[in-house]
């Protein structure tokens, strides 16, 4: 049977492929196409401890099955309506610039309190080195469905009334905004607090990760996602 196998990150260059479509036996384990992989690239085996699976867009365990025209993401640590978001919510990703004093004014109706605004910028340092720009990379279509189940559980605990989360991928300069994140609420507690709440569970569980370029080379940021997702 067929399935499609994708790497992002940096699994990606540990591996040098993005993706490819490859035969297996019916029905293996997704441990055994991990192992068959570590043993192809021993370089994504030393990522062993933090590397996660994604199957159809779900982290799953080495026990899961696989099936055919299953797509498979080996994934590293990362840097509306019925479903239980709000209609005037805003989940995005972007390459162009984060407007995000729009993006609030939009956001904010007659009825709110509060609006609170947290902004991820790029800092021209890590440590000691100097940072020349950031990339960031998705996988996007997950990355969107996870932005929309922490919009959701993130009403689900707070009293609040629009969500905004809008993130940048490709390149971003010193001091461009990489990550917005926007509440509304009746109250100012409740807007701080999910705000808080959904940057915290954007950097576990969304897949996206950021590449750090400097005049001497580049490093992909470890992320927070193995703290808990490999839980």
């Amino acid at each position: 049977m067929k399935i499609k196998v994708l790497f992002f990150g940096s699994a990606r260059d540990a591996t040098g492929v993005g993706e490819e479509q490859i035969d297996v036996e019916n029905g293996p384990a997704l441990g055994d196409l991990r192992r068959q992989y570590e043993t192809r690239f021993p370089r994504l085996g030393e990522m062993s401890s933090t590397l996660l699976i994604a199957v159809n867009e779900e982290f799953r365990d080495r026990s899961w099955r696989l099936r055919e025209g299953d797509e498979v993401a080996f994934i590293p640590p990362v840097s509306g309506g019925q479903d239980g978001s709000g209609s005037d919510d805003v989940l995005r990703l972007t390459r162009t610039p984060i407007l995000t004093a729009q993006l609030a004014e939009d956001l904010k109706k007659p009825a709110d309190g509060a609006v609170v605004v947290f902004e991820g910028i790029v800092r021209d340092h890590l440590g000691d080195r100097r940072t020349r720009y950031l990339e960031y990379e998705a996988y996007e279509s997950m990355a969107l469905k996870k932005m929309l189940e922490i919009a959701v559980e993130a009403r689900a605990k707070f009293r609040i009334d629009r969500i905004g989360i809008i993130h940048r991928l490709g390149r971003i300069e010193i001091r461009e905004t990489s990550v917005a994140i926007i509440v509304t609420a009746e109250h100012r507690a409740a807007a701080f607090d999910a705000c808080r709440y959904l940057i915290d569970r954007l950097k576990q569980v969304v897949p996206i990760w950021k590449k750090e370029f400097f005049e001497d080379g580049f490093i992909w940021a470890e992320g927070e996602q193995q703290a808990t997702a490999a839980r």
